[in-house]
């Protein structure tokens, strides 16, 4: 039997943790857009750089107690009492698909928007003519992120949640 994460349910605490990150991340990202809404750039940037700086650690120390740890996520799904149904293990693989297209296209895209302001904004940060640009992979970055998140809880909630309800 899987211990149980600190949200009470047959994870890892490492999963718990990445979950409870997803849900923060949100609110977190709405209050850096209500930064630079307000022009303030700098409280922005640091907003912006912090949030990376975290969920890169806790990204990281996921997927190392994931893969190497645990020995992949069907070993935490295996390991569940009562075993989980065909159909909850079917559901899951094709929840945690979709959310993998995200998660995976989210750093890469957050990345690019980072380094971009990091090479084209002067410190401390203000509009330059590359201001359009990063509206653009800011706002893409931000959905893709959002979608991240929910596809994450909602990857969670079925795999782990209702099937003890």
């Amino acid at each position: 039997m899987l211990t149980r994460g600190f949200l009470g349910y047959q994870t890892s605490f490492m999963l718990d943790f990445v979950v409870v990150a997803l849900v923060i991340v949100v609110p977190l990202m709405i209050w850096s857009l209500v930064e630079v809404k307000a022009r303030r750039f700098e409280n922005h940037r640091k907003l912006q750089m912090l949030l990376a700086l975290i969920l890169l650690v806790a990204v990281t120390l996921f997927e190392v107690d994931l893969q190497w740890v645990q020995g992949g996520w069907r070993n935490i799904v295996d390991r569940h009492e009562p075993p989980l149904s065909t159909e909850v293990i079917a559901r899951s693989t094709w929840l945690l698909r979709i959310h993998l297209v995200f998660a995976i296209s989210t750093p890469i895209l957050w990345a690019v928007t980072l380094i971009g302001a990091l090479r084209n904004y002067a410190k401390p940060a203000q509009p330059s003519a590359y201001s359009t640009t990063h509206k653009r992979l800011g706002w893409l970055s931000m959905i893709d992120l959002v979608l991240t998140s929910v596809t994450g809880v909602i990857f969670y909630a079925a795999t782990f949640v209702l099937p003890t309800l």
